[in-house]
């Protein structure tokens, strides 16, 4: 046991109130010659100052109780700055000195806790990709620069209804936005073309559940990725074309060897071997040669019925919706390879072939075009990419596709959208602008 210990503070105070007792007790014995008078008159002369001895000593201790609730308080109210100025040599000095170190663990580890949501808010702000935060409400609890520039030509827009500020929104980005997936949409902003990748993650917050909207401008990227890409095909055009002209250089060779020495029956093999990789080299340069010399569309008026009655003989789909009553305005020829492209993706995507789907409705500003598939979908590294030249993710794709839909709506002056469907599936959406007479 401690001397200074609480237990021996206490002990301390309990002798000397027993032997002052005892002392007090034998004087008052000889004194009234009666040992029970003796006690009662003890007990009553040390009545009071026993308790006057006790609140001295409780005192203290009571105190730093206080102090300490008081503390707690504040630390559960998030003011680590509270500390107790005492000192004690007991255990209750000990508590104090534990309390003043965790409040100087909590300040330090809030002050390194701000300065890491000081810089993630820098880097946040900063970043080029629009990140918006939805409460349950539908409000906007907090928006980055890129978001307030894109979605309220800069101003602040925390507080704000997230679906006024949509419906004021370019009508492809309100379209995707009230998709509730990610995709990937073109939307003209100051009289240029710019591509964006939308993505939408759902996650809890202190309890509730909020809505994060990531938008990601790839203009910039996908130029970059067409630069890398074409080098690419280059490269692949000329290997493919060696691995050609290597086998035909040398059949040609053994030809005018066999001519010479009029082996005529083995001169007829090296001829067809040369004919077979001719049409092999043929086949494979005229898939590019459609991409690369997309011809100017030439407009006509198409009417609807009779266009997708020939188009489900090729690739079946179920037809949804009324169609439109004008007529559409494009290039028949064009429009109808790009919706069969659309077609063969959906019907490789792995979904059942009777849910594809294809709808076809009017806008106030031209027609839309959906196919609509329940297959995987695409990942978000996969819609970034989508739409570039020779980017597939078949063993055996040429990656044109999508890239020559793409093509062929721009020729257009329209657009393409790719959505993931909620439940699965992709939604290809090709829109093209309306007729002049319209």
């Amino acid at each position: 046991m401690r001397l200074f210990s609480l237990e021996g503070k206490l002990a301390a105070a309990l002798m000397a109130a027993i032997v002052g007792a005892a002392a007090l007790t034998a004087a008052l014995w000889r004194w009234l010659d009666s040992p029970l008078l003796a006690a009662g008159v003890a007990v009553v002369l040390l009545a009071v100052p026993a308790l006057l001895a006790a609140r001295t000593l409780a005192q203290p201790v009571a105190m730093l109780i206080r102090a300490l609730s008081g503390s707690v308080s504040a630390f559960r109210d998030g003011d680590f700055s509270f500390s107790i100025a005492a000192r004690r040599r007991d255990e209750v000095g000990e508590l104090i000195a534990a309390h003043n170190e965790l409040g100087r663990v909590l300040r330090e580890q809030r002050q390194h806790l701000f300065q890491r949501e000081l810089l993630l808010d820098t880097v946040v702000q900063n970043t080029p990709t629009a990140l918006v935060l939805v409460e349950p409400g539908g409000h906007v609890i907090y928006a980055n620069l890129a978001a307030r520039h894109l979605l309220n030509a800069g101003k602040a827009i925390q507080g704000m209804a997230f679906d006024d500020l949509v419906a004021a929104t370019p009508a492809p980005l309100a379209q995707a936005l009230a998709s509730g997936s990610d995709g990937l949409f073109s939307v003209e902003l100051d009289g240029e073309e710019e591509t964006f990748q939308l993505a939408l993650r759902a996650f809890s917050l202190q309890g509730r559940p909020h809505r994060l909207i990531q938008i990601r401008r790839l203009t910039r990227e996908l130029a970059r990725q067409e630069v890398a890409t074409w080098k690419k095909a280059i490269r692949i055009i000329s290997h493919e074309l060696n691995n050609s002209l290597g086998p035909i250089r040398s059949l040609a060779h053994s030809g005018r060897e066999l001519a010479q020495r009029g082996d005529v029956a083995r001169l007829s093999m090296v001829f067809d071997t040369v004919a077979e990789r001719t049409h092999h080299l043929e086949s494979f340069i005229q898939g590019y040669a459609r991409f690369a010399r997309l011809p100017s569309p030439r407009h006509e008026v198409v009417a609807w019925g009779p266009f997708l009655d020939a188009l489900a003989r090729q690739y079946p789909f179920v037809r949804r919706g009324e169609l439109p009553a004008d007529p559409g305005w494009f290039d028949r020829t064009q429009v109808e390879q790009a919706l069969i492209n659309l077609l063969k993706n959906a019907h490789e995507a792995g979904g059942a072939s009777s849910a594809i789907e294809l709808e076809v409705t009017s806008t106030g500003q031209g027609v839309r075009l959906a196919v609509a598939d329940r297959g995987a979908g695409m990942g978000a590294a996969v819609l970034a990419n989508a739409l570039l030249p020779f980017y597939s993710t078949k063993r055996a794709g040429s990656g044109l596709g999508l890239a020559l839909v793409r093509e062929i709506a721009e020729a257009h002056g329209g657009r393409v959208q790719l959505v993931n469907r909620i439940g699965g599936g992709l939604c290809a959406t090709l829109i093209l602008p309306r007729s002049p007479s319209a």
